[in-house]
């Protein structure tokens, strides 16, 4: 009997592997796009056409690329950076409508431009629209944490973290807020002091920065902060290189994941040294708490841990370790920068609108005086609060958000297929004429004195934290924060924009001032 050869075998089975490969490329890269198209164009949705493989990326990194060195054309008094923070959607929502269709790479994406759209993707609670970025970087840096974990995962995510946010620990983190704040205003103080004519111009964006920072290790880490800021510092980098490869062509960042390639990386290094200093840092609490040296501590990470060791007692596990890494990395971004972008254009508005900087100043020396603010104080600066809420809308640090769709579900009167992402974009839907009224380019914290729900025709068309079941659960802490910040400042200082500040917005995940914002503080109370 003749033994078949090794090739004779081989060969056959090469043939139907590649053959099943280049058919599954096919569907994927040309006939799905094709019938998409077709499918949304049915419903009257169209958009930029796909270019195989690379989809519509090209197009947006072009956009964008011609848009980064320009300036607010009307300047600080604008307010309308879509133009060049958004280029792709100003353009094809012009060209296409409010609602219109593109091409991450061969992945389909539909820009929703309309409320009722919007509130039935975010107020949905069966798990039909997940999260899910793409982007490899992002991942790695904010790991598997509240805002990327779905279904069960994230159930079980927030159960443990959501009593981090309770009413006493946030007057405890009050605390921390404050002291970080008033380390913050002495050392302006010692600088205007130095400069010797009772004023000094500092970039805020900076300074602003650290004070998250700080308040964010300390709440996050409590006394082992310092060790705390080391990570931070490697997110920071993280967070770069997340941005810089957001608009990759979603097949080549899979690539790159692979080991062979991911060892060589940068981001796998920060991976690596951010895992081994949170890993430091949770066994010496740890070690400290079996010795009976101390609790769990009353930060974040002390309550991951004392939940952790409660439900091992009941024969169960709420996070492992690595969960609770990631919830750490998680809590450094959210809390973090969103807090410190919310500040940053706080005081931009501020400091350009000095009617309203008097305005606040004297509710805040009402309700406070000199004295630190409580949290029931910062309830009782309704001011204070209408700006924040109105900075939130015009500068959100979140200008974007994506979900996609997990099966073939209906929206409204628009089929969408399973696969599908769902864009929100932010900061277009806040400047939506038909929502907040022909002033909604401006400047305008009164349209918040009825709160949030009563400030548009559409009922909570405020979308910063976003809203429903995957709303932020930070969204008191952040408030707060920015509440107390804000009045420390305006107790003791008046500022003023720069004449050397430029107004150009630029998006690197959040929403940031490109040049800074340089401002002049005056001691009020030298």
């Amino acid at each position: 009997m003749d033994v078949p050869s090794v090739s004779s075998v081989v060969i056959p089975i090469l043939v139907v592997l590649v053959s099943r490969l280049l058919t599954s490329a096919l569907v994927h890269l040309l006939w799905k796009p094709y019938a998409i198209t077709k499918l949304f164009r049915g419903q009257g949705i169209t958009g930029p056409k796909y270019r195989l493989f690379v989809g519509s990326l090209p197009e947006i990194k072009r956009m964008k690329a011609a848009a980064a060195a320009d300036e607010v054309a009307a300047g600080a008094h604008s307010h309308d950076f879509i133009p060049i923070v958004l280029p792709q959607h100003s353009k094809w929502a012009t060209d296409h409508g409010k609602t219109f269709l593109y091409w991450l790479g061969a992945v389909p994406a539909v820009s929703l431009g309309r409320v009722e759209q919007v509130k039935q993707v975010l107020l949905e609670r069966t798990g039909s629209f997940t999260k899910n970025y793409m982007n490899a970087n992002l991942e790695a840096l904010l790991g598997r944490g509240l805002i990327l974990a779905n279904g069960e995962d994230w159930e079980r995510h927030r159960k443990v973290v959501h009593p981090a946010f309770n009413h006493d620990k946030l007057k405890f983190m009050s605390v921390v807020m404050a002291e970080s704040v008033e380390s913050m205003v002495q050392r302006w103080q010692s600088q205007i002091q130095q400069a010797g004519n009772n004023q000094v111009e500092l970039d805020l964006s900076r300074e602003l920065s650290e004070l998250t920072s700080d308040v964010i290790t300390r709440s996050a880490f409590g006394s082992s902060h310092e060790e705390g800021k080391e990570v931070y510092q490697a997110q920071k980098e993280l967070q770069e290189l997340a941005f810089s490869s957001s608009l990759d062509v979603p097949a080549l960042v899979f690539l790159r994941k692979l080991p062979i390639v991911r060892g060589n990386t940068r981001a796998h290094q920060l991976v690596k040294k951010s895992r081994t200093m949170l890993m430091e840092i949770i066994e010496g609490r740890l070690a400290k708490v079996e010795a009976a040296e101390a609790g769990y501590g009353s930060d974040l990470l002390g309550l991951m841990l004392e939940a952790r060791a409660l439900e091992r007692e009941g024969n169960g596990l709420v996070l492992t370790t690595q969960e609770i890494i990631d919830e750490c990395k998680t809590f450094f971004f959210a809390g973090q920068d969103t807090t410190s972008n919310h500040l940053v254009w706080t005081m931009f508005l501020l400091s350009s609108n000095a009617q309203w900087q008097d305005k606040l100043r004297e509710e805040v020396l009402t309700v406070c005086g000199d004295a630190i603010p409580t949290p029931d104080m910062a309830n009782r600066l309704k001011l204070v609060n209408m700006v924040l809420l109105e900075s939130l809308r015009l500068y959100s640090p979140v200008v974007i958000i994506r979900r996609i769709a997990g099966s073939d579900i209906d929206l409204g009167n628009l089929k969408i297929p399973k696969g599908t992402v769902l864009s929100i974009p932010i900061a277009k839907i806040h400047r939506d004429r038909d929502v907040w009224g022909p002033d909604a380019d401006e400047f305008n914290p009164a349209r918040f004195k009825n709160g949030v729900s009563r400030a548009a025709s559409y009922p909570n068309a405020l979308l910063s934290f976003s809203q429903g079941p995957r709303g932020c659960i930070g969204q008191t802490f952040a408030m707060l924060e920015s509440q107390i910040a804000i009045a420390m400042i305006l107790q003791r200082f008046e500022f003023r924009l720069s004449p050397s500040y430029v107004h150009a917005p630029m998006e690197a995940i959040t929403l940031r001032p490109r040049f800074g914002l340089p401002v002049v503080l005056r001691n009020l109370q030298g």
